[in-house]
């Protein structure tokens, strides 16, 4: 199992960054891994959106994907593959868990983002240390452009 964290200080409210997380299509100009959507749908708390995901240091096109996003109101928001029947591949490949959590501290907010992998023996060898390598400072980098994002946006929301 491949497992990267990351934190980073966020100038807003835990409210207004998990938001953002929420809204895939705005996340995903900070987030290299997130490609081109086919559809998104939110409905409340949870969105659902089909897309090509791109691992960091993984050669692709890789097979689309259908995720879901859950947000737990000022707290956090979970991400993980849509239930079977969707992504039958993917759910042959692995289990994959991402989140963001979000603390209220002086001045804004504390992100810590999450990744896990787990992928079936026969991939694990040739994947996961090109992950372990990778993925690390992909999820920095993400939550620098988040935190760039949203002081360039700061306002107009």
């Amino acid at each position: 199992m491949v497992e990267a964290r990351a934190q980073q200080m966020m100038p807003c409210h835990p409210e207004d960054f998990l938001e953002f997380a929420m809204d895939v299509e705005r996340y995903a100009e900070v987030d290299s891994k997130i490609g081109r959507f086919d559809w998104v749908r939110r409905e409340g708390n949870l969105v659902e959106f089909k897309f090509r995901p791109a691992m960091p240091g993984l050669p692709g096109p890789a097979p689309k994907m259908i995720a879901q996003g859950r947000l737990t109101a000022g707290e956090r928001v979970d991400v993980g593959l849509a239930p079977l029947p969707d992504s039958r591949l993917w759910h042959g490949l692995m289990k994959f868990h991402a989140s963001f959590v979000c603390e209220p501290v002086e001045n804004g907010t504390l992100v810590t983002r999450t990744m896990t992998a787990e992928l079936i023996p026969a991939l694990r060898w040739l994947v996961d240390p090109i992950l372990r390598r990778n993925l690390p400072g992909n999820i920095e980098t993400e939550l620098a452009q988040a935190k760039a994002y949203l002081e360039r946006h700061r306002g107009r929301d």
